[in-house]
């Protein structure tokens, strides 16, 4: 028993002359690696920590945010999959940075600080080697639903480019719900004859709600695989991040390309300019793999009025071999979890990949697969997501509604984005669609016939 005490208090001792941590030893580091990639001028969060004198004054606060694993955002739930970009704070960090408020949030000896990181003004991939902007500033009234508007911007490419890095930049942050951008290949009637220049918002259909729709069902459908309205090949969602791709990818933008911003804004009671921009870094040699972005949805959600946790399936079947690399979920205002599965060709058994529990409408992550996967032909993937349409959730803008699918935030949408590595002279489109095999040259006898 003396042994025992004995033992206990020089542990304690041991704690008790630990030193206390300080802002440029212990501190600084855990900033520069979960939290100024954010936390500086111009980005998503309201103050800078890269000095100790922008630091100090939210020592307490810093506290509070890291206990409830409020900051850093990051929702994945740890026992599904590991994530390369992955901002949780491990115990000891969070251990440090308590402790740290607690002890008077000391600033220590400057001698101590790891070297500064290096960051581009405005952009996290570094300087673009080529930036292209609206056409034109767009205002945003004060008030008022405002439609998806659509700007068209020529690339002015005279080949074909392959694609490192993409970063969508808004103009007005605080009224762009999201971007969307397509790459609209040459030849493509999409918006054919709307002039570049102008903001286009397409003829609005009104869709009568009051009418019986089919039954909601778990069928999904992949969306942005090269038809229609090209591909895509960015998107900007509060708390998202640019568009990058590993060792041996690249995106590809056709020649004669245009690029289409689908603006999504937001009212939000004082008016506002908006001249949102894309910066772009090219590969320096032609990849073996081509990366492409699509999402799994079903726009046939229903969502009854007052429902706490409803859930909707979209499930697909892959078409081609591909190999799966990140999610994105998106949902609007009433979502509250998501979670993508899958099963392969055969299997019986069912893998969850992520799953996100706590799905947060004002940070929407892109979640990089530190391990991609290869999946072959006819595996089956679902993406699965719950919605609270009751009171209880704050942010819902009528719990007494039937909500279905729609672009506004009081409507809703599943939409379970991918990123999938293909061969860079495959086409994407075949992933979903069947290549449709010519027909057999006839043979002598059968054409005597």
């Amino acid at each position: 028993m003396r042994l025992f005490i004995v033992t206990v208090t020089l542990a304690a001792s041991a704690i008790a002359a630990a030193p206390a941590p300080t802002f440029h030893r212990d501190v600084l580091p855990i900033l520069q690696k979960r939290c100024q990639e954010c936390h500086r001028a111009g980005e998503a969060a309201p103050m800078a920590l890269l000095t100790y004198e922008q630091a100090r004054p939210w020592a307490k606060s810093i506290r509070q945010a890291v206990v409830s694993k409020r900051m850093p955002p990051w929702h994945a739930d740890p026992h599904f999959g590991n994530f390369a970009n992955d901002r949780a704070l491990s115990q000891s960090e969070i251990d440090t940075l308590v402790a740290w408020a607690d002890s008077g949030a000391k600033e220590g000896k400057a001698k101590d600080a790891p070297a500064p990181l290096a960051f581009t003004p405005g952009w996290t991939i570094g300087q673009p080697d080529l930036v292209l902007e609206m056409p034109v500033a767009h205002t945003i009234p004060a008030k008022g639903t405002v439609d998806y508007t659509y700007f068209i911007v020529p690339t002015g490419f005279t080949e074909d480019k392959w694609i490192e890095k993409i970063e969508l930049r808004p103009g007005a942050r605080e009224v762009v719900h999201h971007i969307v951008l397509f790459a609209r290949p040459a030849g493509s009637k999409f918006m054919k004859d709307v002039a570049p220049g102008v903001a286009h918002v397409p003829e609005k259909h009104a869709e009568d709600n009051s009418k019986p729709r089919k039954p909601q069902s778990d069928r999904g459908e992949f969306f942005g695989l090269g038809e229609g309205s090209g591909e895509m090949v960015s998107v900007y969602v509060p708390g998202g991040g640019a568009y990058t791709t590993r060792p041996g990818q690249a995106r590809l933008i056709k020649a004669g390309s245009d690029l289409i911003f689908q603006m999504h804004y937001t009212a939000n009671g004082k008016e506002a300019v908006d001249r949102s921009k894309v910066g772009i870094v090219f590969a320096k040699s032609a990849p073996k793999e081509r990366v492409v972005n699509t999402f799994i949805a079903n726009q046939g959600l229903t969502i009854p009025p007052g429902a706490a946790e409803h859930r909707v399936d979209a499930r697909v079947i892959l078409n081609q071999d591909a190999t799966l690399q990140s999610f994105f979920p998106h949902m609007h205002a009433r979502g509250k979890a998501f979670e993508y599965t899958l099963k392969l060709p055969g299997a019986t058994e069912t893998q969850t990949l992520i799953r996100v529990p706590r799905y947060d409408f004002n940070w929407q992550h892109t979640y990089q697969m530190t391990e991609p996967m290869r999946l072959p032909k006819g595996t089956e993937i679902t993406a699965t997501a719950w919605y609270d349409n009751s009171p209880n959730n704050k942010s819902n803008p009528d719990p007494t509604s039937t909500v279905y699918w729609g672009d506004q935030t009081w409507e809703e949408m599943l939409a379970g984005f991918v990123d999938l590595a293909i061969p860079a002279d495959m086409n994407p489109a075949t992933l979903k669609v069947p290549v449709k095999k010519a027909a057999p040259a006839p043979t002598e006898t059968a054409a005597a016939r």
